[in-house]
């Protein structure tokens, strides 16, 4: 290994105004079976350095899988070469060292479960739902255990070490019935071990994934026009998520890239509504006790009460707008620099019962999951697939539909937002956003929007 407090004063030769190294290592199994044949089974480790040095407004980085002390400094060097020079005017380095730590803990590392076992798991599921609906004509599975560990040294905050576990267990059926073909996703994972895939949850997450397929397979098409959606807490966060979550995400939003661009302290939402995001839930797949700057994890209220309270800062955009970071810089691996993004974020639970929402509906639309989309974070309009919806007819769950879409703006939603419920569902995922994909949550309540319009073909 080498000397980290050596590589940071390289990087602060010429002053600038922070510097931090990225240390990560990862060892990883991935499995993905497709109809019965395993497509892929990798087994591997990935470690590399990554080095960044800010100096007002710009950030230098590089990467590196050498471990070489007198190749990091001359790469430090180099970085610090395309500075401002400010000699003598550089910050003192700070030394100290904190290892992370969870509230919660990992019985099962997958690390010493035998590839036998992880396959014979994808195996099983594959069995269980074929066996369960006679019209699937494909079935993907894919597994992933990733075991990261990772060394963050900063210029001021010293040493921090973190160890984190993710696994996740990924489900796409396709069927078909004459000419119709339909398909249903699922996914399930976190920061956890392999004790995660008990027999109860594969079996709710096969039971789910197949009510869905054969739902669709014999639904009818989606109405058109405005109408009054519930969205089911099971649909997890996806649109606060997209719609929301990203407009609030400091480099767009300071940037002039957020329709919440200079809202800070301003009325956005219905004050039944509340959105915190909060990297410290056991067991999410957005959870970390640091972020990937080194900065400790925390619970970030972005809007109370309809009021915009805060925005998602990485340590870059803190230091540029003189604001305090709120744990939210991440990044994919050692070769990327990191970004604001989201960790688990959700719309607080409020005070109506689920059945109370759904039953003050005559008619409009039950919506259980949705599906991908597109957002303009801008103007902050979202378009989004419904994965699974029902009609709502006097209060209760009418048929199943399908090729549904729902689109509408992200703040006009959260201004109308009427009813929020006492429930809270989560959903998972790996956000994408300038090249980088990371581990993410999100999650709301049962909610009721009293005008959304909702695409489809039927009448």
């Amino acid at each position: 290994m080498f000397n980290e407090k050596r590589v940071l004063e390289a990087l602060m030769e010429r002053s600038g105004a922070y510097a931090d190294i990225y240390v990560d290592t990862r060892n990883f199994t991935f499995i993905q079976l497709e109809s019965g044949k395993v497509e892929k089974l990798e087994q591997g480790e990935d470690a590399g350095v990554g080095l960044r040095v800010i100096d007002p407004w710009k950030t230098y980085y590089a990467s590196t899988n050498s471990f070489e002390e007198d190749h990091l400094i001359s790469l430090a060097q180099r970085l610090s070469g395309y500075t401002t020079d400010r000699t003598g005017q550089a910050p003192a380095i700070i030394d100290a060292r904190r290892q992370a730590s969870y509230p919660f803990s990992i019985s099962r590392d997958p690390g010493g479960v035998d590839v036998r076992d992880k396959l014979a798991l994808v195996r099983n599921f594959e069995t269980k739902v074929c066996s369960m609906e006679p019209r699937i004509v494909q079935v993907r599975i894919m597994y992933r255990d990733t075991r990261q560990n990772v060394t963050i040294a900063t210029t001021d905050g010293g040493l921090k070490l973190d160890s984190r576990m993710q696994v996740v267990f990924t489900v796409l059926l396709v069927g078909r019935d004459g000419s119709e073909m339909q398909t249903s996703y699922e996914a399930a994972g976190g920061f956890y071990g392999f004790e995660y895939f008990t027999d109860e949850l594969m079996g709710s997450l096969a039971e789910k994934t197949v009510r869905r397929l054969s739902g669709l397979l014999g639904a009818r098409e989606a109405p058109s026009g405005m109408k009054t959606v519930v969205l089911a807490s099971e649909a997890g966060g996806t649109m606060i998520h997209e719609a929301i979550g990203h407009g609030l995400e400091s480099d767009l939003a300071m940037e002039g890239l957020s329709c919440y661009k200079g809202l800070l302290g301003q009325e956005i939402a219905s004050p039944l509504i509340s959105v915190v995001d909060d990297a410290t839930i056991p067991h999410m797949r957005g959870t970390y006790a640091f972020d990937d700057e080194g900065t400790s994890s925390q619970r970030t209220v972005l809007v109370e009460n309809g009021i915009l309270r805060n925005y998602l800062f990485d340590r870059f955009h803190a230091m540029k707008h003189s604001m305090p970071p709120t744990g939210n810089g991440r990044r994919e691996s050692y070769r990327f620099r990191p970004i604001p993004r989201m960790s688990n974020t959700m719309i607080v639970p409020g005070k109506h019962a689920p059945g109370e929402i759904l039953a003050s509906v005559d008619d409009g639309v039950f919506v259980v999951k949705m599906g991908g989309g597109q957002v303009d974070t801008v103007r902050g309009d979202f378009v989004f697939e419904i994965s699974e919806g029902y009609i709502i007819e006097k209060g209760a769950i009418g048929p199943m539909i399908k090729n549904a879409t729902m689109m509408g703006n992200g703040l006009k939603v959260l201004r109308d937002i009427d009813m929020v419920g006492t429930d809270l569902g989560f959903g998972i995922g790996t956000c994408g956003k300038d090249g980088q994909g990371v581990p993410v949550a999100d999650a709301q309540p049962t909610l009721r929007i009293p005008g959304i319009i909702v695409g489809g073909r039927g009448g």
